[in-house]
């Protein structure tokens, strides 16, 4: 085996695991002492992944005639304002009430045995002189065949989690969809000593199901996209070094 290549592989992984190391140890020391720094207030439509949502509209019905004039607005639960996120810029309350639990448990047992014995004891007074001539010495004709065989398999399975996360943010409606449906997004960070809690929620609404408060459960948003996770001391310390990750990501044992 050529050991060249495989030097020059190591040493390119090598390289790229030091660069890797190299931007995590210039960011980490440039807030020895500090903490992490919150984010800008941004335009979440101006922000990098940003991607605007399409999706299949149903066809508008046809309307017979003009709409009457009215001072009540459609959808309205108020006489003469609705404070519900309509438009886009529009801010809407989430509530976020996650308690969830799984428990699965699966056991698999097979066991099979089997045995075949075939022997050949006569053959017209010949099976001698045949296995003579044929077969090796010392063969008996009584034992001709003899297979056996088992397998025994055994599977044994267990899930367990549990979740639960509880908290509110305000979205701020990024789009009105062609059939009145508001997408959403909302970003919250809270600092607390050296450790920053970041909170992302993002996802498709109706109108109807925003309540009279401008508030809407997570159980509601269609394609809802929920993350919840923290950067800062202790997330550094409970992460595995890049070398482990390397590591981790290359070895197949």
């Amino acid at each position: 085996m050529n050991a060249k290549p495989f030097l020059r592989f190591l040493l390119v992984l090598a390289a790229a695991a030091s660069l890797g190391a190299c931007a995590g140890f210039q960011e980490r020391m440039s807030r020895i002492g500090e903490a992490p720094g919150l984010s800008p207030i941004q335009n979440p439509t101006a922000q990098a992944g940003y991607v605007p949502v399409s999706l299949p509209m149903p066809n508008d019905p046809a309307v017979a005639g003009g709409a009457s004039p009215s001072l009540w607005q459609q959808g309205s639960r108020a006489f003469f304002k609705d404070n519900r996120a309509a438009r886009v810029g529009d801010i809407l309350t989430v509530t976020i009430n996650i308690d969830e639990q799984a428990n699965l448990q699966n056991q698999t047992a097979r066991k099979r045995d089997s045995t075949e014995n075939l022997g050949l004891n006569g053959l017209l007074g010949l099976e001698t002189s045949v296995a003579g001539a044929a077969l090796p010495a010392g063969y008996s004709p009584s034992g001709a065949v003899d297979l056996s065989s088992g397998t025994n398999t055994a599977g044994d399975g267990s899930i367990k989690r549990s979740e639960a996360v509880k908290m509110t943010v305000a979205a701020v409606v990024t789009q009105v969809l062609p059939n009145g449906n508001l997408v959403i997004q909302g970003r919250q960070e809270v600092r607390v000593n050296y450790e920053m809690r970041e909170l992302l929620v993002a996802g498709i609404v109706r109108p109807a199901d925003i309540s009279a408060s401008n508030t809407i459960k997570h159980t509601q948003i269609a394609e809802a996209r929920i993350s919840y996770g923290g950067r800062g001391q202790i997330t550094d310390v409970q992460q595995p070094r890049y070398g482990q990750q390397v590591l981790d990501a290359i070895l197949p044992f």
